[in-house]
């Protein structure tokens, strides 16, 4: 559930702050009749994002074993590409978030109403789309879908949260720190997933090895214990891990932690320099 709340929390104040930054730009410029299109096209985004996620857990109940374990292993490597993007994204493009949306927004006001209502819905309806395919991934791997649900919305809830309270100036986040420290947890969260995703698709019989285990910890990690279940929750930590899982695992990891490290280290050569 901590994995799926961290999920919710990094999509939902994304989305939350793209919200805040148009109605902020509307009421400082004076505009405030505006509102109600960019409130319907935030509306739009949702009322799609939960489309998607009933679609698919409709489509994936009227499937064979062998073809939910395809389609679910699909949408989790889906998720961790989502993911993949979006620490990079993010990091590379949250100071010029704020002029990029109000300069979008400003384009929208000359075009017309409906092209406010659509460039709100999309703006917003990336972050819907994204949490759609992680929920639904999340589930998944859970067994379930009411841990997955709390988690999500807990994180969702705070993240709205602190977003009005960044909005009405009561709280200061430095953004920059968020993105990277949240970005660096959800590497492992999202090398979880890609493992899970891969096991899937092993019990699917389109990839080899489900029974080549890399490790059995069982035994010292009951998969029903406070601890396996946390580990399951956060990481998608299986007791039993099949040799290409862990070779995913590692891999996803060492790639691409690396390359999310390596712009601060030159940062800081360059200004040690």
């Amino acid at each position: 559930m901590l994995g799926n709340a961290l999920i919710g929390l990094r999509e939902g104040l994304e989305a939350a702050l793209v919200v805040s930054i148009l109605v902020a730009f509307l009421v400082r410029t004076d505009r405030r009749a505006e509102l109600p299109k960019v409130w319907l096209g935030v509306a739009i985004a949702v009322a799609v994002s939960v489309g998607v996620t009933l679609a698919l857990t409709l489509t994936q109940q009227a499937l064979t074993f062998e073809a939910q374990e395809a389609l679910g292993g699909t949408l989790s490597i889906v998720a961790v590409a989502f993911v993949t993007w979006m620490i990079f994204w993010m990091r590379r493009n949250a100071r010029a978030l704020s002029s990029e949306l109000q300069g979008r927004l400003e384009d929208a006001l000359r075009i017309g109403p409906v092209a406010v209502v659509v460039m709100a819905a999309l703006a917003v309806g990336r972050e819907g789309l994204e949490t759609a395919v992680f929920f639904f991934s999340a589930a998944e791997a859970a067994g379930e879908t009411l841990q997955p649900l709390i988690g999500f919305l807990v994180g969702i809830a705070i993240a709205i949260a602190l977003a009005y309270l960044i909005y009405r100036g009561a709280v200061k986040i430095d953004l920059g720190k968020f993105f990277t420290v949240t970005g660096l947890l959800l590497i492992f969260v999202a090398a979880g997933i890609l493992a899970y995703g891969v096991h899937d698709l092993q019990e699917a019989g389109i990839l080899p090895g489900l029974n080549t285990l890399a490790f059995d910890v069982s035994a010292a990690v009951p998969a029903d214990s406070w601890y396996g279940t946390l580990l399951k929750g956060i990481f998608n930590f299986s007791p039993q891990t099949t040799v290409l899982e862990a070779v995913v695992w590692v891999a996803y990891v060492a790639v691409v932690l690396t390359l999310f490290l390596l712009p601060g280290r030159r940062r800081a050569a360059v200004a040690t320099t």
